[in-house]
């Protein structure tokens, strides 16, 4: 592992700067399928205490020369794992989400398969998973609160 990058707990201070980054307009259009009002402090602080209470969800904070950089964590859908991920803009393209989704799979969700979505269109994130070991089983369409529309999203699959 790198020496200025590690996964962590969540802890409270965190949240402040997960609310951050889900304001930046860039990321929601890529994320796509976000919270329909992102600035809703309410809404946001409601999400994440269901988040951190539920035990089936498996959460980490990235750490990145000593700042909170995002965060990394799988949870169930309808009966299978999915992971997310979320970092702030400032680092994207350093390859930090690869090196926190890797570390994540390896030492703290190791569920196999798990699957993760994707808008098709968002190719940092597709790239992201394909390094990962992930591949597309299948496309379907779904309404995306950033886009205010329809659009096309990627199943993406991780078997071992």
């Amino acid at each position: 592992m790198p020496a200025n990058l590690f996964l962590r707990n969540v802890i409270k201070d965190d949240l402040e700067i997960f609310f951050q980054n889900q304001l930046d307009q860039e990321a929601n259009q890529m994320a796509a399928f976000t919270a329909k009002d992102p600035s809703n402090r309410k809404t946001f602080n409601a999400h994440w205490q269901k988040i951190l209470n539920n035990k089936a969800v498996i959460i980490k904070t990235i750490i990145f020369k000593e700042d909170v950089a995002g965060s990394v964590l799988s949870y169930e859908n309808q009966g299978k794992p999915e992971i997310s991920y979320w970092l702030g803009k400032e680092y994207w393209g350093q390859g930090i989400a690869t090196w926190a989704l890797k570390e994540f799979l390896e030492k703290h969700n190791k569920a196999r398969p798990i699957f993760a979505r994707v808008a098709k269109d968002n190719f940092s994130s597709s790239r992201v998973l394909e390094k990962c070991g992930f591949l597309v089983v299948r496309e379907s369409k779904g309404f995306a609160n950033a886009r205010s529309q329809e659009i096309v999203e990627c199943l993406y699959e991780k078997k071992e």
